[in-house]
Parts: C-alpha cells; structure tokens; sequence
C-alpha cells in the first residue's frame, strides 16, 4: 500500500471536515422547513437557535394546505403544466437538436448561429407579453407553455450528444432503407439516453419552479400554478386566509403553514430527482465533450 505522508493526511482531515460543514449547510434550511412544518406554531415561534426537533408535533398545518382549494388547483395545474409543456419542449427540442446535428443539413451552421444568438438576446418582456395578448393566448395555459416551449441550451446539449453518435451508424441504416424518422428513433434516441434524462430533468425543474410568466399572463386564480400561489402565501403573507376555522386559527397557524406550503411545493421534485440522478454526470459529460 502507498504511504500517505502528514501533509496528506492533513489535507484530507481538512477537506472532509469543510464537506461536512458544506453538507450541513445545504441540508440544514430544508431540514429545518421540513421539521418547522410539523411544529406547534406557538411553541415555534418562541423558539430561538438551531431546531434540531419538532415543537411540538402537530400536523395541523399541513391539513390547512390540503384542505386549501387555491393550493389543490395550484398542485394540479402545476401537474397539468409540466406534463404538456415538458412534452412539447422534448419533442422540440430533439427534432432541432438532429437537425442542426447533421453535418449534410442544409444551413445547419446558420441555424446554430441564431439558437447560440437567442440565449443572449430575447424581444424583451413587453414586446413578448403584447405578441402573447394578440394571440390570444392571455389568461390560458398556452400562454405558459407555448412562448417559452424549448431552451437554447438545452438543445446546444441535446446536439452535441446526437453529434456524438458515429456517422457510420446513420450510413448502416440509410443502407437498410431506414429514413430519417426511423434513425432518429430507433438508432439516435436509444444512444443519448442520460443526455435525454438531464435535458428531461431540467426541463422538469424548469416548469415546475416557474412562476413570473403566470404572474404576467394569468389573472384567473383558478389558472395559477403552485409556485404563484406559494409566492402568494409567503411574500403577500396570505396564509391567514387559508384555513377552514376562524381567523384566530389561521393566524396562530400561519407562521407553520407557510412551511408545510414549502413543503408541498419542493417533496414531489425531491422524489422525482433521485431516480435521474444516476443518468445526471454521464449524461452531461455526453454533451459537453463534442462541440
């Protein structure tokens, strides 16, 4: 076995003790929202220092959320959001990504050039916001789905990993009379899977924290999505309103029920996240390595 000198063993010493104390920061304010939920309010708010435990174990907050209409349609056009805008922007995003990914692709350079140009400069919040209201699209879902439906970066990720693929494969299957539509699927898609898991994921990420373009084009409360009514909650302070009971309730509840709609908010992207993350460095290292 190798020696490990002293300045080695220092340095090791050091460096997981700076893990450690890094780990402990990232962890501590979700833990502590989550712990927080599940307190007595009262005895929360007279509480000082680190909380390490529940103050009081009382669940009280979390049936105010649930029982919360605007919280329920929140949650559900949230769900509604990510599954036909996720939809959409991957379909998207792989046909431009094979297509600018083509050596042999007529003006694949040019279009590249005006995706890479997009990420730097945009039309500008109001010009965007009179082209959705002349549209019509104002107060639907299509006005959060449809003017931001796919991201420059995310195809410039997806197109270095089709790029990646060896010719020779494409030239095997135009060989055996496959077409673009089929090499595409068939061949392409298969290869690129953890690119496709990461591109998937922070689209996912993407449409599930989104809440300024609802904030512009939607005034119906019926249409907000969660985050909306999360910022509702905790910066307008509009979680008094929130119980089934008196006021006096919901204002001893209030401090607690603004953690459980955290919460609500972040545990359904924690338990979707651990199952990408394996595909997460790999799918990276795919598109990143090929420009």
């Amino acid at each position: 076995m190798m020696k490990i000198s002293k300045s080695e063993r220092i340095f090791r010493v050091i460096n997981c003790i700076f893990m450690i104390a890094l780990m402990f920061i990232t962890i501590y304010p979700l833990y502590y929202v989550a712990v927080a939920s599940v307190s007595n309010s009262a005895e929360l708010m007279s509480h000082t220092g680190f909380l390490y435990k529940p103050q009081g174990f009382d669940f009280g907050a979390y049936k105010i959320v649930l029982r919360n209409k605007n919280i329920i349609s929140g949650f559900i056009n949230t769900t509604i959001l990510m599954v036909s805008r996720v939809s959409l922007a991957m379909v998207l995003t792989i046909l431009g990504a094979y297509v600018v990914s083509r050596k042999n692709a007529m003006l694949a350079p040019i279009f590249m050039v005006i995706i890479v140009i997009t990420m730097f400069f945009n039309g500008g919040m109001i010009p965007t916001y009179l082209n959705v209201r002349s549209l019509g699209l104002e107060d639907t879902m299509g006005a959060l789905v449809l003017p931001s439906a796919i991201n420059a970066f995310n195809l410039i990720i997806l197109r270095n990993a089709f790029a990646a693929v060896p010719d020779e494969l494409e030239e095997a299957a135009a060989i055996d009379g496959a077409g673009r539509i089929r090499m595409l699927c068939m061949i392409m898609l298969p290869l690129v899977i953890p690119t496709l898991m990461v591109v998937l994921l922070y689209y996912a990420v993407e449409v599930w924290n989104s809440w300024f373009e609802a904030m512009l084009y939607v005034r119906k409360k019926s249409l907000y999505p969660l985050q909306l009514v999360l910022r509702e909650v905790l910066i307008n302070n509009n979680a008094t309103g929130m119980g089934s009971g008196g006021s006096g309730d919901s204002e001893t509840m209030s401090e607690t029920v603004q953690y459980a709609v955290m919460m609500v908010a972040t545990l359904p992207i924690l338990l979707v996240y651990p199952f990408l993350q394996r595909y997460f460095v790999n799918g990276m290292m795919i598109g990143a390595v090929k420009g």
